[in-house]
């Protein structure tokens, strides 16, 4: 079986599994006490490098980076996301950290709360704000959703490293084709169940989106409610919910490789999230949400009030793939066939708040 490297971001620290072979191994957590928000595993240099958004108690929010697997880690002297002075706002957190392309191959972006978006030029050690997006004309309507003002989601265009599209809780998505100097709200046929008018130009709760592997114009995107896709790279958007037991959630994720697959994990509702019907099943479409299967040979049978998180649930780039999600439980889950099978990973960790995996060399 291909190597795996698997990160765990919990409430309190961070967790670093590998699988060499069939087994897998975890070991001590790294960053203790500190909640860990988001993690990326940049492949596209010599070695991999990992970023970890890590949140102290006592220091505050700051970006890690280590190029030998976690076996030592860097923190740069001056803090590597910082709101200038003249915002007048300051770092509550980083949400998000996602490596552009191939043809950037140094630019990371960084989501952070308040609603922002930095860029890198330096692979994640030093970042700028993307001051197009902080200054948008919308952002006076911009309010805070259940988690904070956050942007959560960021995906770069593997044709265009220019073409940029990102979601915040809870302004909706906006996507930019210049490289992020304009941007333009991208929400059309998304719902906002909970505005007065249910369709507005901006004002969704989006949760997560994700890029079908294949198809570069279709997109995924798990809403507060409503599960929903695009195939015109945002420009607009179809609801895809039927056939699910709840169109309520937080992850959605695309397979690595094959077209029209997505997956995501249904929450019964907004005032009641746990999983949907009280059972652990992750929901699978092959044919780009004309139909979902649950997925959950190997899962517990039981009751189950586990819920997982916008970033806790994500697939590695493997073949066949490996499919990967922890819960509020502090379980972790993994499938090494698609989603077709699970195995429990751990158990009774903190709170998870992010997972990400990667095949790597032995």
């Amino acid at each position: 079986m291909t190597d795996v490297l698997l990160t765990v971001g919990t409430r309190k620290g961070l967790f670093i599994g590998r699988r060499r072979g069939g087994a897998w191994e975890f070991g001590a957590p790294h960053f203790n006490a500190q909640a860990i928000y988001s993690i990326a595993i940049d492949t596209r240099g010599p070695v991999p490098r990992l970023l970890v958004g890590g949140d102290s108690a006592h220091w505050g929010p700051s970006v890690f980076h280590s190029d030998d697997l976690g076996a030592t880690w860097v923190e740069p002297q001056q803090p590597a996301v910082k709101f200038p002075s003249s915002t007048g706002a300051s770092l509550e957190r980083v949400w998000q950290l996602h490596p552009a392309g191939a043809e950037a191959p140094d630019v990371v972006y960084a989501g952070t709360e308040p609603a922002a978006l930095f860029r890198s030029e330096d692979r994640g050690e030093s970042f700028e704000l993307v001051r197009p997006l902080w200054e948008h004309p919308t952002r006076s309507k911009w309010v805070p959703g259940g988690g904070g003002e956050g942007l959560h989601t960021i995906l770069t265009d593997p044709r265009d490293a220019r073409d940029v599209t990102v979601a915040v809780s809870t302004a909706g998505v906006f996507r930019t084709k210049d490289g992020g100097a304009s941007w333009a709200p991208s929400n059309k046929g998304v719902s906002a169940v909970f505005l007065p008018d249910p369709n507005p130009e901006f004002g969704q709760c989006v949760h997560k989106v994700a890029r079908d592997a294949v198809d570069p114009d279709r997109l995924y995107l798990q809403n507060h409610w409503g599960v929903f896709r695009s195939d015109d790279s945002g420009d607009s958007w179809t609801d895809i919910g039927e056939g699910l037991p709840s169109d309520f959630g937080f992850a959605a994720a695309a397979h690595p490789h094959r077209a029209r697959t997505a997956y995501i994990f249904p929450i019964n509702a907004d005032a009641d999230r746990v999983p949907a019907e009280h059972r652990c099943r992750v929901f699978r479409t092959s044919d780009a949400g004309s139909s979902w299967e649950p997925l959950s040979a190997g899962l517990p049978e039981e009751t189950h009030y586990g819920t997982v998180l916008r970033d806790a649930l994500c697939t590695d780039d493997a073949d066949p793939a490996g499919i990967y999600f922890g819960n509020r439980n502090g379980e972790v889950y993994a499938s090494s066939d698609d989603g077709d099978s699970w195995e429990q990973l751990a158990s009774h960790l903190p709170d998870v708040l992010c997972v990400r995996a990667a095949a790597i060399g032995g």
